[in-house]
């Protein structure tokens, strides 16, 4: 089968699925698999808040529907956050994503969990990775049939791309939907021309007990699986859908433009002692942190 859908399957099945197992995932304890930017406690949300209150002014953001999606819990970024929005609602991993009216769209690590497409050129040829069953295990073997015409005309010989095409199916989806106001998605990820020119072994990985392993086929049902989403994708999706001039900053970036007045009475009322409060927002806008591990795409829908 394509990689897409053993992913599909690994990931999202209803009984056997990563994301729909009943487990912790995010955290630092040794039974959880990765960390993130909610890891760091009500800050991230704090930061969140603060971001759409500047980008919509107060009056605006008070109007909207805070939309969570992809949510590890019922509670979302927003638990214990004072915020201005008249609604929140968070949407699962794998639950339907139905939306309308004025919104703040969010997301955090979303689009990167998304089914991906995985191709190699060689001999002269894009040739698709797929998932085989042979002798009680799960290998890679190639697929045959016609590869997308996205792809570049040549690479170096053995070069990967993980394509992350579910990613961008489903910024499409949100975009389609029938709302208004704004958007917002932390991820990782590159732009195409990185993404075809500077990562020769694709970007695909997985995380199982907070090791990073390139063995994808390994503990399906047990282990996370990603790739770097493609941002010239989800903001092509959103410019065809209306969005205006949609714009990737560095987390740490976006955080600094439109959170300033949280950030600097923050740190000033943290200054005289290493709270956790001010070690949670060193590690989500230090450069050497999630800072520029992790970028924003952000835009604005009228």
């Amino acid at each position: 089968m394509p990689f897409d859908r053993f992913m599909d399957l690994a990931l999202y099945d209803a009984e056997v699925g990563y994301y729909r197992a009943n487990r912790p995932r995010i955290g630092y304890g040794g039974d959880t698999d990765f960390f993130t930017a909610t890891t760091s406690g009500p800050v991230f949300g704090e930061l969140i808040a603060a971001a759409c209150t500047s980008l919509l002014g107060t009056a605006g953001a008070r109007k909207c529907t805070f939309v969570e999606i992809g949510a590890e819990n019922s509670d979302g970024v927003l638990a214990g956050v004072a915020h201005p929005f008249g609604r929140v609602r968070t949407i699962r991993f794998g639950d339907p994503i139905e939306i309308s009216g004025n919104c703040v769209v969010f997301s955090n690590e979303l689009f990167d969990a998304q089914p991906f497409r995985r191709f190699v050129f060689r001999g002269q040829h894009w040739r698709e990775i797929g998932v085989a069953f042979r002798d009680g295990s799960l290998i890679e073997s190639e697929i045959a049939g016609a590869v997308p015409s996205s792809l570049p005309e040549t690479a170096p010989e053995e070069y990967i791309i993980d394509a992350p095409m579910g990613a961008a199916s489903l910024a499409k989806r949100i975009a389609e939907a029938p709302w208004t106001g704004l958007f917002i998605a932390c991820d990782y990820g590159k732009s195409w021309r990185e993404l075809t020119e500077a990562c020769p072994a694709g970007t695909a990985r997985a995380y199982h007990r907070h090791q990073q392993t390139n063995d994808l086929l390994a503990r399906p049902g047990e282990q996370d699986l990603t790739c770097h989403v493609c941002w010239d994708w989800l903001a092509d999706a959103l410019s065809q859908h209306g969005f205006v001039s949609p714009t990737v900053d560095s987390q740490e970036s976006f955080f600094i433009r439109h959170s300033t007045r949280f950030i600097a009475e923050t740190s000033a009322a943290e200054a005289a002692k290493f709270s956790k409060r001010k070690l949670s927002l060193l590690q989500l806008l230090h450069p050497s942190h999630l800072g520029q591990k992790f970028q924003v795409l952000h835009a604005l829908r009228a």
